[in-house]
């Protein structure tokens, strides 16, 4: 997705930008970001630190909650890891709306390397402010 594409929020993203992160789908409800691993990304033991999938995950939800004219943020969320990865990867987060009600959602976000191999599984509640985007 061209950048000239992306919506204001992820223009004004600088710590998506800083982490090399890029929007490949941009869908109410639906999101695919990507992010090449560098080493600076990893941890003691030479593996992708946990912040940094987390941080890809958080930002694929946030792209698919924001769905209409009203700012959504995140009430909460957790990950569970599955599988370690090294620098050098892709890692690709695939967020889905499960359910909106009212002013809350759920939202299921999969990451994934290269292979195709989930390296996450992420679930975020949102909360829909009365703000206007």
């Amino acid at each position: 997705m061209s950048d000239t594409a992306l919506r204001a929020m992820m223009q004004s993203d600088r710590a998506s930008a800083s982490l090399g992160m890029v929007v490949e789908r941009d869908e109410p409800g639906v999101a695919v970001v990507s992010m090449r691993v560098r080493e600076d990304m990893t941890n003691g033991f030479a593996i992708t630190h946990g912040g940094f999938v987390f941080a890809l995950a958080d930002t694929a939800f946030a792209i698919a909650c924001n769905e209409d004219e009203r700012v959504t943020v995140a009430a909460g969320a957790d990950i569970t890891f599955l599988k370690s990865t090294t620098a050098g990867q892709t890692l690709t987060a695939t967020a889905v709306r499960r359910t909106v009600s009212g002013r809350t959602g759920i939202y299921d976000v999969t990451v994934a390397d290269e292979a195709g191999d989930t390296v996450a599984e992420f679930r975020g509640r949102s909360l829909t402010t009365n703000r206007p985007v």
